[in-house]
């Protein structure tokens, strides 16, 4: 089948690899904005052929929506009164206004809305990386929403491409995103930016960085276009877990500043239950 892959970065290009390499689609059409990225993603043997956005709908089967979650929600209404019996799935890392955008739409159906867990600090078409989503689980949110056949598509796309499958209600998604992965983002962002201004004062401070802070940092070279629209769409969510995590900082503040090396101990010790988890 003929695929229509609208956004061709990081996520948009994994997905057009792993469509081509095991023989899902036949043929992938790119979609974007960013003319540059069209020429790279061609170049790149990521796509067959650039178009336009109609163009791109009219002759495939299945429409893939990989940009920003502020500009999906927006483009979505308008992708929806375009098809007819074709698929649309979107790979977008918050849901509820995605899915608002679309909930009275006539064919509502025709969508299924869904979240690949996995990504990297990088973006644009040279970020595509062959075999990304293996072993990694995709949620598929508010399933009952979406027609029997589209789903059914959708789900059978994922277990191809290796992931295991989970479904969601959009806004249990959107909390437990902004545990998992929001935060981490936010907590990296902020770590880079306290060591930047440091950095100023003393030249010296990265010449000691170890494998340890650039694991810890790594996510601090994000895409701010792809992550603000996520945080401000999360708003609450990411506040409430931002909230907690200030919290636990604080409570290492405090055992610091009390030269009270138990509490720290004991502190550390609950994070490595971490370990059962995360193996």
């Amino acid at each position: 089948m003929t695929v229509a892959i609208i956004g061709v970065g990081l996520i948009g290009g994994s997905m057009a690899l792993a469509l081509r390499n095991l023989g899902i689609a036949d043929r992938v059409v790119g979609v974007d904005a960013n003319e540059d990225h069209q020429r790279r993603a061609l170049e790149l043997g990521l796509i067959d052929e650039a178009a336009g956005l109609d163009a791109a709908i009219q002759q495939s089967s299945l429409i893939v929506l990989a940009i920003p979650v502020d500009a999906a929600a927006l483009l979505l209404p308008g992708i929806m009164d375009s098809v007819d019996k074709q698929v649309v799935m979107d790979v977008s890392s918050t849901k509820k206004q995605i899915i608002q955008a679309v909930r009275d739409h006539p064919k509502r159906g025709r969508f299924v809305a869904s979240h690949p867990m996995w990504g990297t600090e990088y973006s644009g078409p040279e970020a595509a990386v062959q075999g990304a989503f293996t072993g990694k689980a995709a949620v598929i949110i508010n399933k009952e929403e979406s027609d029997a056949d589209a789903l059914a598509m959708v789900e059978n796309i994922y277990r191809k491409i290796g992931m295991s499958l989970l479904y969601m209600e959009a806004g249990a998604h959107d909390l437990h995103a902004a545990y998992v992965s929001h935060i981490s983002h936010i907590t990296s962002f902020a770590l880079a930016n306290t060591v930047l201004k440091k950095e100023k004062e003393e030249d010296a401070i990265f010449a000691l960085a170890s494998a340890g802070f650039e694991s810890t940092v790594r996510l601090a070279k994000s895409n701010p276009a792809m992550w603000a629209p996520i945080f401000i769409q999360n708003q609450q969510n990411v506040l409430e877990v931002l909230n907690e995590h200030i919290a636990q900082l604080n409570a290492f503040k405090r055992c610091l500043e009390n030269k009270d090396y138990a509490g720290m101990v004991e502190l550390m010790e609950n994070a490595n239950k971490i370990r059962k988890i995360l193996k």
